[in-house]
Parts: structure tokens; C-alpha cells; sequence
């Protein structure tokens, strides 16, 4: 379920940015900057908690992307839904604009 809830919260974002701006791309890396820095942290934790002696100060820079902490694939999907709901409603209104400028030429 947390994989459709993030790609929801993602696109509700997107949509957001995108009516205020009309720039939908930037809605996309917003929500999904989002998402990515989320599960990057709480993989961060996983590493303190199996390596690091449950210390910060002993993780190294590369912790959060150790693959040995990235070990269900929710975790993956957890990135991979929002990035693919963005980037798919990015496209639509891309060709969305495209389409409506070649209708009506200024």
C-alpha cells in the first residue's frame, strides 16, 4: 500500500507545482527529491543500526547507499513509484502542451 500512498503524496505534489508554475518537470523533482532523501535516511539508520554500533559518528558518507541495508524491494519501490508517477504525468502534459500549441499557434 505505501508504494500507491507515496505515488499519490508524489503526484499530488507534482500537480501542485505544476498548476502554480506550469512547470511539471519541477513537480516531479520536488516529489521525488522528496521520496528519494526519505528512504536514503532511513537506510542511513539500517547502517548505524547493523554496522555503525547505533553511532553516527561511525557511519561513513557512503552508508546510505550500502546495498547490504537495501535488502526488501518495498524499499526500492518505496523511489521507484513516485519517479515513475511523475515522470509518466511530466510526459502527459508535455505532449498535453504540445499538442494545444500546435492547435492554436500564437
Amino acid at each position: 500500500m505505501e508504494l500507491v500512498e507515496h505515488a499519490l503524496v508524489a503526484l499530488a505534489i507534482q500537480v501542485f507545482v505544476g498548476l502554480s508554475t506550469k512547470n511539471w518537470w519541477a513537480g516531479a523533482l520536488l516529489a521525488c527529491g522528496y521520496f528519494i532523501g526519505r528512504e536514503l535516511a532511513q537506510a542511513e539508520y539500517r547502517w548505524i543500526e547493523a554496522f555503525g554500533g547505533g553511532l553516527r559518528a561511525n557511519a561513513p558518507w557512503w552508508a546510505p547507499i550500502d546495498l547490504r541495508v537495501w535488502t526488501k524491494a518495498d524499499q526500492f519501490a518505496d523511489i521507484i513509484g513516485p519517479l515513475v508517477a511523475t515522470a509518466t504525468l511530466a510526459l502527459v502534459m508535455r505532449r498535453k502542451g504540445q499538442r494545444s500549441r500546435h492547435r492554436h499557434p500564437s
